[in-house]
């Protein structure tokens, strides 16, 4: 089953500094159909301002992964961490027993990120903030591990919950596949480009909510950035 979600028809709201589009029920957009899918429970397409950003504001017990998909993030949080986010690169904060953090675009040109977040698989550990570059040369043609909640991932960034986040370039024409599994559940969005699945056409930014498939087999239709979220 794959159910696509077209960008155009995401709830969000446009505050100005900040222009949020929701996969998934948020803040002031509510949908009971679209509340969480499986254990991915947010998905925003953010673009942030020159200059602005998330002040200072707290999370506990969630899993919340920043793809940074144009310009850079600035993140800084009480634990004393602080680091710089560039597009292509991800950062991972296991909100845990609680963390206060920023998150601030302080560059000359507007920052567009995907937010996500995953409910975890256990509680009551303490925060937790890691950041790291994956070249997309080393993704082109293939998926490959972001962050995951298997200990085995050792080159992907750590979460605590029983999900993948992985990513793939492909070029025009090109085809990448990815073992799902039919008791799991998959969120596929396009950062650019557009790709086949199945043949439904998924386009830059839309979602496509993919259950009931062992392996997902992904073809760009134009040059394309993609990420995809494996839950349970």
């Amino acid at each position: 089953m794959i159910e696509l979600r077209p960008f155009q028809e995401l709830g969000g709201a446009n505050h100005g500094w900040l222009d949020a589009k929701h996969h998934f029920s948020f803040a002031s957009y509510y949908d009971p159909n679209r509340m969480h899918w499986g254990d991915l429970r947010v998905w925003n397409d953010d673009t942030i301002e020159p200059k602005t950003g998330f002040p200072t504001h707290p999370h506990n017990d969630m899993e919340i992964i920043t793809y940074v998909r144009k310009g850079a993030i600035t993140h800084r949080d009480n634990m004393g961490n602080e680091g710089r986010t560039e597009a292509g690169d991800v950062q991972v904060m296991s909100a845990g027993t609680g963390i206060t953090h920023s998150e601030y675009n302080l560059e000359d040109e507007v920052t567009q990120i995907f937010q996500i977040w995953i409910i975890p698989s256990r509680t009551g550990d303490a925060p937790n903030w890691g950041a790291k570059p994956f070249p997309k040369g080393d993704r082109a043609g293939q998926f490959i591990t972001l962050a995951s909640g298997d200990p085995a991932d050792t080159d992907a960034l750590p979460i605590r919950a029983d999900a993948h986040v992985v990513g793939a370039t492909l070029a025009k024409g090109k085809t990448a596949e990815y073992r799902l599994g039919k008791t799991r559940k998959g969120y596929l969005v396009p950062a650019k480009g557009a790709v086949e699945i199945d043949g439904v056409r998924v386009g830059a930014r839309d979602g496509a909510a993919i259950a009931d498939v062992d392996i997902i087999t992904v073809t760009a239709i134009e040059d394309a950035e993609i990420v995809l979220v494996d839950v349970a």
